[in-house]
């Protein structure tokens, strides 16, 4: 449905369908997943905004499960690439085979895995550096280059993908321009005592809840569609401006904890995140306009993987959670 935007009642409307359509999605996702309410809702918001998200922790947290039961809620192609040391570029993103035809031998393009709607990256730090960046062009221009040609991918396509934490055997840290390019960084936790006594009910019985396909792609692109005409006043803009060159250790405005602990702060891809975001977090809360405690919201999800911690910081064993949460504590008292 198309809306007008200077008409109250469509925006009334708008607004009203965006919560019932991303209300249906969390219900039918939470038919097998147990808690993980947060996580859940910002996996949904990115996949609005069409952005890419990156799960992190340690094995059994049901990550690839996430993922999985995501794709079935949408009627659109899934893959799925489990990221291996040995994995190579051509095996993601495809490559030129010999064919015999009618006017002989050529070369054909093979298609790799990436060229799908929904991809899941499983324990994509597992595979070398070289391996995890061929995922880059795919992830900002939605496009691949192999030989000089250039392949579109269909739309809407976003990469949903899962690591383990550093600190285990066989992994390799994402390069920057990489992580860059991740809309979220989620971590998941250990559920609590209430949801494992829930997921063992759900996964270790006879049988499992039926996941059903309540959206499609069309309806995901019209839903980003509405969030990117909510305004956001001059003022709330400069508030989450100044957050994130709050991060830059080099700014004039950025504490002494960030001169301390931070090398490089967010990029410019940060800010972007964060307003998509924040106007999506907007329309959850009924309101058709972004507020600052939209942006607060999704500072931490958006900001934890594009800061670069110094030397120091690493040693003194601080988290980029916590200098993003002392940033918004402060600069929410100033403001």
């Amino acid at each position: 449905m198309a809306y007008d935007f200077n008409n109250e009642q469509d925006v009334v409307a708008a607004v009203e369908q965006f919560n019932v359509t991303f209300k249906i999605l969390q219900d039918e996702i939470g038919k097998f997943i147990v808690g993980q309410v947060n996580i859940v809702e910002k996996v949904l918001i990115a996949v609005v905004a069409g952005g890419h998200v990156l799960l992190e922790g340690v094995p059994g947290l049901g990550k690839t499960a996430l993922v999985n039961t995501l794709a079935k809620t949408m009627l659109l192609d899934f893959k799925r690439i489990q990221f291996t040391p040995d994995l190579l570029p051509a095996d993601i993103l495809g490559t030129n085979i010999m064919m015999e035809n009618e006017d002989g031998k050529g070369f054909v393009f093979q298609r790799g895995p990436v060229f799908t709607n929904v991809l899941l990256a499983d324990e994509i730090n597992r595979a070398t550096p070289k391996t995890q960046s061929a995922l880059l062009e795919t992830m900002q221009e939605k496009r691949v280059t192999v030989a000089n040609f250039t392949y579109s991918l269909d739309r809407p396509y976003f990469v949903l993908a899962t690591q383990n934490p550093l600190e285990m055997d066989g992994t390799y840290p994402l390069p920057e321009a990489q992580l860059d390019r991740f809309f979220f960084k989620l971590k998941v936790e250990m559920p609590k005592h209430d949801e494992f006594s829930a997921i063992l009910d759900r996964t270790t019985g006879i049988t499992e809840p039926e996941i059903n396909a309540v959206t499609d792609g069309k309806v995901i692109l019209d839903m980003g569609t509405v969030a990117r005409h909510v305004p956001i006043a001059k003022p709330i803009k400069d508030y989450l401006i100044s957050l994130v060159l709050a991060t830059h250790p080099e700014n004039d405005a950025s504490s002494a904890e960030v001169g301390r602990f931070v090398r490089y702060g967010a990029s410019p891809r940060a800010a972007q995140t964060m307003l998509l975001a924040a106007r999506i977090k907007a329309l959850l809360n009924g309101r058709f306009y972004v507020a600052k405690e939209d942006i607060n919201d999704v500072a931490v999800e958006a900001l934890r993987h594009r800061m670069i911690l110094s030397f120091e910081g690493q040693a003194e064993g601080i988290t980029t959670d916590k200098i993003i949460g002392d940033i918004i504590v402060e600069f929410s008292d100033n403001n």
